[in-house]
């Protein structure tokens, strides 16, 4: 639910300021019997559909304003501090708990593969026993993934709310996992980084320090889905019906996982920082083992020639064979010296 909204003819999408009473842009639909008997009216009919038990309406508006929610507030009775956390930004993923309905926060999320960093969007939703409304707090969140997985699953619209929240979660939980999938696959490109022949260390710890932030944020946003899901499963909340029990228990397995992924490549990120550290090190060895060879080799010489170099009488003493001689001595000595090194591993 990452991609830019398009309007499209025929879609379920209004605009509030021509037939509704809120300044921002809606989505409605009525479902009866798990079929669709109308969407794209006016959000003030809400509640005359849902007079009818038979009803359950999704509502969605788009980064409405206080007056919006408080439409909604006089239509649907919700509670004036989920309204609050509604307008309200950079809530954290929760749920809570009214006398008549449930208030749900949570995140879409999608990872930009050039910079690694982690775009979030916020959803908040409204949870009633005949109706789901849903406040996207991101005008670039779009309701096509969240429609086309309802409309795929139209077998089990029976289950009222249960099927819309459903497929809500659904959408937002596959969202996270593929940003934990491509996260992964990163992370395997970093390693590649991490042994390249030819350091490249500016970037891998770049990348690095991307990749982790991303992380440490994707783990705010998967972690508390847990304790979400979790509660929806409880049957003192009496919204998820037992044909859809297995349902929610997949998307909690899937919860599972993403927390575990998220929390295991979070260690993985940690553990290629400190291994570029520990290589870094190695070579910066490596380079001084070889400086110091060099030296040695250079000592030598140093010492030949300031031995010859000495105002004192010696066999060749300024003659043609003293400078041969000290040529000769000079280059079998650096010779054998570099063969000792290059047997020991030095050069």
């Amino acid at each position: 639910m990452s991609v830019q909204e398009k309007d499209a003819p025929g879609d379920a999408s209004l605009s509030c300021h021509a037939k509704s009473s809120t300044s921002c842009r809606a989505h409605t639909r009525v479902y009866r019997d798990g079929v669709v008997v109308a969407e794209g009216f006016p959000v003030e009919d809400v509640s005359e559909h849902l007079a009818d038990p038979g009803n359950v309406v999704w509502l969605d508006l788009e980064d409405p304003d206080r007056d919006d929610l408080a439409v909604l507030t006089e239509e649907l009775g919700l509670h004036h501090l989920a309204v609050e956390d509604a307008v309200n930004d950079r809530q954290r993923p929760k749920i809570d708990r009214y006398s008549d309905h449930l208030f749900l926060n949570t995140y879409v999320v999608h990872l930009d593969a050039g910079s690694g960093e982690l775009i979030t969007g916020e959803i908040a939703a409204f949870v009633m026993p005949q109706a789901l409304v849903t406040i996207r707090k991101d005008p670039t969140i779009s309701v096509e993934p969240l429609i086309a997985a309802w409309d795929g699953a139209r077998q089990q619209a029976h289950s009222s709310v249960a099927f819309l929240l459903h497929g809500l979660l659904d959408v937002v939980v596959d969202g996270h996992f593929a940003v934990v999938q491509d996260l992964d696959e990163a992370i395997e490109a970093l390693e590649d980084v991490l042994f390249d022949p030819n350091p490249r260390s500016v970037e891998l710890q770049r990348r690095s320090f991307e990749l982790r932030k991303s992380l440490v944020q994707l783990r705010r946003v998967v972690l508390p889905m847990r304790e979400v899901v979790n509660t929806l499963l409880r049957r003192d909340v009496e919204i998820v019906d037992e044909a859809m029990q297995p349902y929610f228990q997949d998307v909690y397995d899937h919860v599972l996982r993403a927390s575990e992924w998220t929390e295991s490549l979070r260690d993985l990120v940690s553990t290629i920082m400190e291994t570029n550290l520990m290589v870094q090190g190695n070579r910066l060895n490596e380079v001084m083992r070889r400086l110091t060879a060099y030296a040695a080799l250079l000592g030598i010489t140093t010492a030949i020639t300031g031995f010859f170099g000495q105002n004192v009488p010696y066999p060749g003493f300024a003659q043609r064979s003293g400078l041969i001689a000290s040529v000769i001595l000079l280059g079998g000595s650096l010779l054998a010296v570099w063969a000792a090194f290059r047997k020991r591993g030095w050069l």
